[in-house]
């Protein structure tokens, strides 16, 4: 598949419908899972498997136009009752840091909900939406969260090699802001990045079991 068919295939809801935003407040109140789209005639198969996390949009990052952060790995493996194991990995002082969440069928094709949720204190909703994948090279997944009675957003660009094009980062700062996340919640990797490490960034929306403190993703 051609970039720009690629590119056609992924954004272009995002891409007809962008309009222009200047720097807001963190709390990107246009969000909302209803404009998220799904990834059509979604293939559980083809996209488990390894993804490199190369770009986020949250609504809790701010000055993020002027920040990176450390690539990290997200792994999905898929299970015989359609469920996916998820498993993070980090790279934190020449050691890799791992952890594995459990993400279940929910509503749609596509559409996850997190498993055991009554495990993750303070955790009252959770929504995880494939949006768009050609599977093979590049991929754009959403997440909702509400924990203590505040939602919380994220999108993620992934891809299964460590680089992505100029253009394709471009598309994906479109979509997110499309979706209602501004040029200041978005950030990307960086070689050897020292500002904000991938286990940072993961731990604001993942709360860990037992974990009666702060929202974590």
């Amino acid at each position: 598949m051609g970039p720009s068919h690629l590119c056609l295939g992924l954004f272009l809801l995002g891409a007809l419908q962008i309009q222009a935003q200047d720097s807001s407040p963190p709390e990107t109140s246009g969000l909302s899972l209803s404009k998220v789209p799904f990834q059509q005639d979604f293939q559980e198969d083809q996209f488990q498997g390894k993804w490199f996390v190369i770009g986020v949009a949250e609504n809790t990052i701010r000055n993020g136009s002027q920040r990176h952060f450390k690539m990290y790995r997200v792994t999905y493996e898929l299970k015989d009752d359609h469920s996916y194991n998820v498993t993070t990995t980090l790279l934190r002082n020449n050691f890799c840091d791992h952890w594995t969440r459990t993400v279940v069928p929910n509503a749609y094709p596509g559409q996850y909900t997190l498993g055991n949720i009554t495990l993750y204190v303070g955790t009252q909703s959770y929504t995880m939406r494939v949006t768009n994948t050609n599977y093979n090279q590049v991929a754009i997944v959403f997440f909702e969260k509400t924990f203590r009675n505040t939602q919380y957003f994220k999108a993620s660009l992934y891809a299964r090699t460590k680089e992505l094009s100029r253009e394709l980062k471009r598309y994906f700062v479109n979509f997110a802001k499309y979706l209602g996340f501004t040029e200041d919640n978005i950030m990307f990797t960086a070689p050897n990045a020292a500002t904000m490490t991938g286990k940072e960034l993961e731990a604001r929306f993942y709360s860990a079991p037992l974990d009666t403190h702060r929202p974590q993703f």
